[in-house]
C-alpha cells in the first residue's frame, strides 16, 4: 500500500513543484517589469535546474525499459 501511494504521490508531488517554481519565476518576471527578453532569459536559466532534472527522469526511464 505505501509503495503504490509513494509511486503515484511522488510525481504529482515533483510536477506541482515544478509547476509552482514556474509560477514564481513569471511573477518574478512581472513584478520586476522585466520585458519580454528579461522574461524568456529568466525562465531559461531559472528553469534550467528543473530542465535538468526532467531530463534525469526520462534518461533514467529509457535506461530502465531498455529503449523508447
Amino acid at each position: 500500500m505505501q509503495q503504490t501511494f509513494e509511486a503515484w504521490i511522488t510525481p504529482i508531488m515533483i510536477g506541482s513543484l515544478i509547476l509552482f517554481m514556474c509560477f514564481i519565476i513569471w511573477d518574478l518576471a512581472r513584478k520586476s517589469k522585466a520585458g519580454k527578453f528579461g522574461t524568456i532569459m529568466l525562465f531559461i536559466v531559472l528553469g534550467a535546474g528543473m530542465l535538468g532534472y526532467v531530463i534525469k527522469v526520462v534518461i533514467t526511464y529509457v535506461m530502465e525499459n531498455g529503449g523508447v
